[in-house]
């Protein structure tokens, strides 16, 4: 089974995050300082990075000396922005999950990912396509959200326009449990069984906590959750559904309720918030 429809969904939402990537990147820093570590990339020789989006962890493999550095993404866009950041890289459009691996080279010694796993129409094929492209005894290390209680990432701010979306339309689509989606891997026992399932051995799942500072360049972080929140799919759907009805001055009102909520929840003047992830490891058969 492929993931066409992620496809297209990562096609449209991509610019998103590419104007988006300075934000990201800063509050989602503690996340690639984690799986570099757990991945220990400052002795990689080739590394695989599943999901590159636009190359924070390829980036971040290039600077610690790994011999060669390769990404897959499913959306062209996503794969042009990681090649003009990290221009020693390979980097392809392709689907981790049914793409021949075996055509970029040897085996891999690393497999890492920061939150591109969760989107895979089987994860248990996906994973096992994986490990075909890995060497005996590689590491695989990556990181996953838990469930979008435990993180606001999903709702702070965004509540605003899925509540009004939700009064004034009442046709917001609903995620499915288990479906392809940003928690799709949020329970613990399911990371692991899909791992087992797809022939990786010593799998941990540890939990990672941590906290989005949207203060990192100075001044309350407002503007750059106000960015990333317009950036995700929600976001971007709400502004097509919602800007025709509201018209312009309408949107712009309702993003300054945005802006509001956003100024309510400031810890100590600046928008910071909990992050809850997985970090898991894993390893290849001898």
């Amino acid at each position: 089974m492929s993931n066409e429809t992620m496809r297209a969904t990562w096609d449209a939402d991509a610019a998103g995050w590419i104007e988006t990537e300075a934000d990201l990147d800063a509050v989602l820093a503690p996340v690639t300082t984690a799986v570099v570590q757990a991945a220990d990339l400052a002795s990689a020789r080739r590394v695989l990075d599943v999901g590159c989006g636009t190359g924070a962890l390829l980036e971040a493999a290039a600077r610690r000396g790994a011999h060669e550095v390769v990404g897959v993404d499913i959306a062209e866009p996503m794969v042009a922005a990681a090649q003009a950041r990290v221009p020693s890289a390979t980097v392809l459009a392709a689907d981790a999950q049914t793409a021949d691996l075996g055509l970029l080279g040897a085996p891999f010694d690393r497999i890492v990912s920061r939150f591109g796993v969760m989107f895979f129409a089987d994860p248990v094929a996906a994973f096992a396509n994986l490990r075909s492209a890995a060497a005996p005894g590689a590491r695989l290390a990556f990181a996953c959200w838990r469930e979008v209680e435990e993180n606001p990432m999903f709702t702070l701010g965004t509540s605003v326009l899925t509540r009004r979306w939700d009064a004034e339309l009442g046709d917001r689509p609903r995620s499915v449990p288990g479906a392809p989606g940003p928690v799709s891997m949020a329970e613990y026992a399911r990371v692991r069984a899909v791992l087992v399932d797809a022939g990786w051995r010593d799998v941990a799942v540890r939990p990672l906590d941590y906290v989005h500072d949207h203060g990192y360049a100075g001044g309350d972080g407002v503007e750059s959750r106000l960015a990333v929140i317009l950036a995700t799919a929600t976001g971007r759907a709400a502004r097509a559904r919602l800007l025709p009805l509201l018209g312009e001055d309408g949107w712009a009102a309702l993003l300054d309720e945005v802006r509001t909520e956003l100024r309510r929840h400031r810890v100590d003047g600046v928008v910071r918030y909990p992050g809850a992830c997985w970090l898991v490891t894993a390893s290849n058969p001898a």
